[in-house]
């Protein structure tokens, strides 16, 4: 019987983050530790989210001239293989 030895992460890649400076309100700051909230894991939840959303502004934007040609066949053509939907 083989045994295979895996090498295990190190501790700081296990979670895939890294640890950043941030300047907050102070008021909000103690309202939130003396609330229980995770701050890093809120801060890290909202970040993504805005994240997210400038690529998909950003993805549209690149994108608008392709979108605005597509858009204007389906309206003189109608939708590609509209004749077999069942719906």
């Amino acid at each position: 019987m083989a045994v295979i030895k895996r090498k295990l992460p190190s501790r700081s890649g296990t979670s895939g983050k890294r640890a950043a400076n941030l300047t907050l309100s102070a008021d909000v700051l103690e309202s939130a530790k003396s609330l229980g909230i995770n701050i890093s894991q809120v801060c890290d939840n909202y970040l993504r989210e805005v994240v997210r959303k400038e690529q998909e502004r950003r993805w549209k934007q690149d994108h608008s001239e392709f979108i605005a040609a597509y858009n204007s066949i389906v309206e003189e053509e109608g939708l590609p293989l509209d004749q077999w939907r069942s719906f």
